[in-house]
């Protein structure tokens, strides 16, 4: 048990390379393995000798058993999903990752054919939003400040740019660290997003990328719904009054 939770600490910190990790990780596995075996065998011998160590011997199994908990469910999401590193909803091309230190050798990424991508994880798609590109880009800000991402690139859309961008990454619990791309293009009525997200130092994402994407846009799709429904008029731009047209000190605006 200490070789896994050390393993793990280790990773997060940074402070053992994704490689490193992988032999540690492992070497911990067939010490866990071990440790059921020698459980196992013991509690076979007591219950023919019938001597004393029944506790130990069940302690013993009890780590040992906990120690392999990560090693099954993980087993398990290898099994459920195909080995992926990368999963977008259009084009990559528009949607590059912030390199870091540490990443510039990442491992060339696995990639889903659209077929594939339809069956494994259907709700990965291009969103089309009634609402204006800044108050869309500004909904996708919040729902990545909500779930403390760390956001490494921003472009907000402003006057004249038609495109809103964030690169934000993710370190998920054993320590791999993943990137986040979500683009909002569009005008002042309505807006398109795309999202990507790829792993940067694995072989395989167990699902993470996929899901990650479908939930963050099925939290983006209600978000949205919500915003138009409680704001009737949050898609009519504002024009101001000429000063001449407004009585003093009462701002006046039209919405056509």
């Amino acid at each position: 048990m200490p070789l896994v939770v050390i393993s793990v600490v280790l990773h997060r910190l940074r402070l053992i390379t994704s490689d490193l990790f992988v032999v540690t990780a492992l070497a911990a596995c067939l010490v866990a393995l071990l440790a059921v075996a020698i459980a196992l065998i013991a509690l076979a011998r007591l219950w023919q000798t019938g001597d004393r160590g029944w506790d130990r011997a069940l302690v013993g199994l009890l780590f040992g058993l906990s120690s392999l908990l990560p090693y099954g469910w993980y087993a398990s999401l290898m099994l459920r999903y195909p080995a992926v590193t990368d999963i977008a909803t259009s084009d990559r091309g528009p949607m590059p990752l912030v390199f870091e230190p540490g990443t510039a050798m990442m491992p060339p990424p696995k990639m889903l054919s659209a077929p594939e991508l339809a069956v494994e994880f259907p709700n990965v798609e291009r969103r089309l939003y009634p609402l204006g590109l800044v108050p869309t880009f500004a909904v996708v800000r919040d729902l990545v400040d909500d779930r403390g991402w760390e956001i490494r690139m921003l472009r907000e859309p402003g006057a004249g740019a038609d495109v809103g961008q964030l690169n934000a990454q993710i370190v998920t619990l054993p320590g791999w660290r993943e990137e986040v791309v979500v683009r909002v293009t569009g005008t002042d009525t309505n807006a398109v997003v795309d999202m990507r997200s790829a792993s940067l130092n694995a072989q395989h994402d167990f699902g993470s990328n996929g899901r990650r994407i479908e939930t963050f846009l099925g939290a983006l799709d209600d978000a949205v719904t919500t915003l138009l429904r409680d704001n009737p008029n949050a898609n009519q731009p504002l024009e101001t009054v000429p000063e001449d047209n407004v009585a003093p000190d009462l701002p006046v605006v039209i919405r056509p």
